[in-house]
């Protein structure tokens, strides 16, 4: 009865996607070239830092 119990809730679960393109350009990613930084996937530095400022942007503006 354990059995089925447990079985049920791993099914419960989605299962994870594997992210395929760039968080700040949507360009595939490539393994050789891949930036990781807080639990995402970037193609570049470059990249990581627009993101970084895009998400920093409407906060900004919301203090003014």
């Amino acid at each position: 009865m354990a059995d089925t119990e447990q079985k049920t809730a791993t099914e419960a679960q989605p299962a994870v996607e594997k992210q395929t393109n760039c968080l700040g350009c949507n360009k595939p990613l490539k393994k050789v070239r891949s930036y990781y930084r807080n639990g995402k996937f970037f193609c570049t530095k470059k990249c990581w830092l627009k993101s970084i400022k895009k998400k920093d942007a409407p906060e900004e503006e919301g203090a003014k």
